[in-house]
């Protein structure tokens, strides 16, 4: 397919100063609101600045990327942590505290309180200066994060009958923003991930106590499960993959060639985001097995790093991914968002929007029509 959004971006961005300090103070919802309006007016400005033609809010209400789902759901205790490991703090800086848990683990049947995103979408439709993305993360991103040995069983028996709990919660939104009109809807899935360390997959053998191919092949039911039905004329549906993105840091490494043939070919949406910006990524031959039918979004400037890549480079980076997928079906984008955490990455605004236009301008020399 040929891809509209050639310039692309994963959809968070970094939070201005004044805004996390708004939150630490003790304002009403309508106070901490009002200043979130009032940055997510600018930030709509920067990008369509910067040349981008789809729009986020930058997930500026989220305290993560993840965080509506657990403010819009009850059956969750932050007295329990379930604890993870990130990789490459830079020197000098803290190892990232786990994100796991912002909602703790599930200690009751969840129980749904509101719509996740229609809070962002109403504001979004009055002021965004063109189409429209949502993101929405995976069902399958929390049992791993939520359900505690030992605590969580009075609620569900099992992980899997957790995670098929989700889906519903996780389905409506999609179809709720289908029928808001919005373009663009992203599911968010860094817990495929799992599936390409070794590490994490002796995690899923042994502590979760389920084969890492069956494990895998659930995560596709139900990622499809929640996608059902959604899919309408002018509208794109996208799952976004990456190995973690807290602090500049992340958990997983590997290449997507584990998981590529079937994800690939199983996963009924029309555009994958994969992280490419470092060897961590793998190689591109992974990409043989996206059908023709499916574009790919190239994430092959960091987030992550302040320093800016040669434009050339990335040229040569997307001449390079089209031996194995059509040019026309491709686009370019950062590996992540910039704060997949309120806390975001290690670089500064200016930076970050220094990335975005090298993203725009790469993509306008590659595609004379972007």
């Amino acid at each position: 397919m040929a891809f509209p959004y050639r310039a692309d971006h994963v959809g968070s961005l970094l939070r201005p100063r004044a805004l996390l300090d708004a939150r630490n103070d003790s304002l009403t919802r309508e106070q901490l609101k009002t200043i979130e309006d009032t940055h997510i007016l600018d930030v709509l400005t920067r990008q369509q600045e910067a040349g981008l033609k789809i729009f986020t809010d930058g997930e500026l209400r989220r305290t993560s990327f993840m965080g509506d789902f657990y403010e819009s759901v009850d059956g969750l205790n932050q007295q329990y942590e379930i604890p993870r490991t990130w990789k490459g703090a830079p020197s000098g800086v803290a190892a990232a505290s786990g994100i796991g848990t912002p909602g703790g683990a599930v200690v009751a049947k969840l129980r749904q309180t509101k719509r996740l995103t229609k809070h962002e979408v109403d504001f979004l439709k009055q002021h965004a200066p063109g189409d429209i993305k949502m993101t929405l993360p995976t069902a399958n991103q929390f049992p791993a994060l939520a359900y505690k040995k030992g605590v969580s069983e009075r609620a569900y028996p099992t992980y899997s009958e957790f995670l098929w709990d989700i889906v519903p919660i996780i389905k409506a939104e999609i179809h709720a923003l289908v029928d808001e009109g919005i373009k663009y809807i992203q599911i968010d899935a860094p817990r495929y991930s799992y599936y390409i360390d070794p590490k994490w997959r002796r995690h899923i053998q042994e502590e979760m106590g389920v084969d890492p191919e069956l494990a895998l092949d659930e995560a596709i039911r139900v990622d499809n499960a929640c996608l059902e039905g959604a899919k309408r004329e002018g509208v794109i549906l996208a799952m976004h993959l990456c190995r973690g993105n807290n602090r500049s840091q992340w958990y997983a490494e590997g290449g997507y060639d584990p998981i590529a043939e079937r994800l690939f070919d199983q996963i009924n949406v029309d555009v994958f985001l994969l992280e490419y910006e470092s060897e961590r990524a793998g190689t591109f031959e992974a990409l043989r097995f996206v059908p023709r039918s499916k574009a790919v979004v190239l994430g092959l400037v960091s987030s992550k790093l302040p320093a800016l890549e040669p434009q050339d480079q990335l040229i040569r980076r997307i001449e390079e991914a089209s031996r194995y997928v059509p040019l026309e079906n491709l686009a370019v984008s950062p590996q992540c968002g910039f704060a997949s955490t309120m806390e975001g990455n290690l670089l500064t605004e200016q930076e970050q929007w220094r990335k975005l236009q090298l993203v725009v301008d790469t993509a306008r020399n590659v595609w004379k029509d972007s």
